[in-house]
This record gives structure tokens, C-alpha cells and sequence, in this order.
């Protein structure tokens, strides 16, 4: 059973909450405050965290910050119904997903399998790419990403990556060249037909490429979307 973790300082929302994901086999914790939350993080066994933006202590952005320093795990922030830029912040933090409140528990928990979804399985299994090579690790010059384990290696030296920054770094190098639209990556990492909320694929994309320095890999093609462009190493 996957384990959830809601940091929101509501009271009220986390039991009925908790009563409604237990129905699609999740155990919902609640901590009411950042520090709190922060604590039963550290203490392990939580697969994927949803916190507020308007927090006691620190806000949902600064507590984003600090999970992101310790943690790859995905993150998905509660917005206010509207505030763009709220969202726009989230994602450059390093939130995998936003949900707009007021929202239906039925979206939250669409959301929450989603990016559990995608960390559980490997990219072989929801890529676009087939054949006898698909699932193997794809090695390039400086680059190194298997698919397998989800670790990325640049020049040596391994990164952490976002479920959804390796999401959409596998997607690109599993068809190194092939020039990727806004709209399809967005629904490919959300992994559900999205409003076309383009900007966040740019801020993701930012993101990947910051990084990857110093290597300059993720090319931009105008009017059309990104590429990965790098030499490919072996077969």
C-alpha cells in the first residue's frame, strides 16, 4: 500500500481525505505544520507528498525548497483555483503536479497515481520507443541514463532528478533527435489529457537543463518544441 503524506494546516480536510484515498488502497497521513511534515518525511516509508501553498511557518513554496534538497519524491502542490503564477513557482521548484482548490478528491487521487505511476514503472513501459533496445540504458557522449534503476550520470557524476525531470529527459534521449511538440510532452509526463498549460513544459525543460551543465543538450527548436541532441555511444 502506497503511503501519502498531506501537509495543510485544515484540520477538517485530512480524516475524509484519508477515508477517500483508503477506498484505492493509499494510506493518507496528515501533519498540520511544515516542521512536522518535514520530520515524518525523514523518518522514510512516505511514496509521495501533497502540501499546501498557504502554510503556518513557511509557505508551501519554501517547504517545496527544502523537501527538494533532501528528496526526489513527487510532489504535488494545492494552488489556489486560478493563481497561475502560484503554479508557474511550483513547478520551478520542483513540484511534479498542481491541483487547483477547491478541488474533487477523485482528480487529487487521479493526480497522486499518476506521478506514483510513472515512478514505479520504468520508462521502457510508457515511452514512446520500441524494439530490441527498449528498456536498455542509453548511452551518449557525457550521458548516461538507465531506465531501469532512474539514475542519470553526467560526465561522472550522478544526478537527482525529479520523477518528472527523468520522465521527460528519458522521452527525449529514447528518440535522441526526434523534435517533441509542448502539447505532446505535457501529456506524456501528466500522463492524462491536461489543459494545455504549455509553461510548464518550458519550466521543466529549464529545469533538466540547468542540471545537465555543462553539457548543452536540450535543443530548442522554434515553433516547434525540444530535442535532445547528443552523440550516441554504442548501439
Amino acid at each position: 500500500m502506497h503511503r501519502i503524506l498531506l501537509i495543510d494546516d485544515d484540520a477538517q480536510l485530512g480524516p475524509p481525505l484519508a477515508a477517500y484515498f483508503a477506498r484505492f488502497d493509499m494510506a493518507l497521513e496528515c501533519a498540520l505544520r511544515p516542521s512536522t511534515g518535514l520530520d515524518r518525511l525523514r523518518s522514510g516509508g512516505i511514496d509521495a507528498v501533497i502540501l499546501d501553498v498557504m502554510l503556518p511557518e513557511m509557505d508551501g513554496f519554501a517547504l517545496c525548497r527544502a523537501i527538494r534538497k533532501e528528496s526526489d519524491i513527487p510532489i504535488i502542490m494545492l494552488t489556489a483555483r486560478g493563481e497561475v503564477m502560484d503554479r508557474v513557482v511550483g513547478l520551478e521548484l520542483g513540484a511534479d503536479d498542481y491541483v487547483p482548490k477547491p478541488f474533487e478528491p477523485r482528480e487529487l487521487v487521479a493526480r497522486v497515481q499518476t506521478v506514483l505511476r510513472r515512478r514505479v514503472l520504468t520508462p521502457a513501459n510508457t515511452a514512446a520507443p520500441s524494439g530490441p533496445h527498449s528498456g536498455a540504458r542509453l548511452t551518449f557522449d557525457g550521458l548516461v541514463i538507465d531506465p531501469v534503476t532512474r539514475h542519470v550520470v553526467r560526465q561522472g557524476e550522478a544526478l537527482e532528478l525529479t520523477s518528472t525531470e527523468f520522465d521527460l529527459l528519458y522521452l527525449l534521449a529514447a528518440s535522441a533527435g526526434k523534435v517533441f511538440g509542448r502539447d505532446d510532452i505535457l501529456n506524456h509526463l501528466r500522463g492524462h489529457e491536461a489543459e494545455l498549460y504549455t509553461r510548464a513544459v518550458d519550466i521543466v525543460v529549464s529545469r533538466l537543463r540547468k542540471k545537465l551543465e555543462p553539457l548543452d543538450c536540450i535543443k530548442t527548436m522554434r515553433n516547434a518544441g525540444y530535442a535532445l541532441a547528443l552523440a550516441k555511444v554504442g548501439p
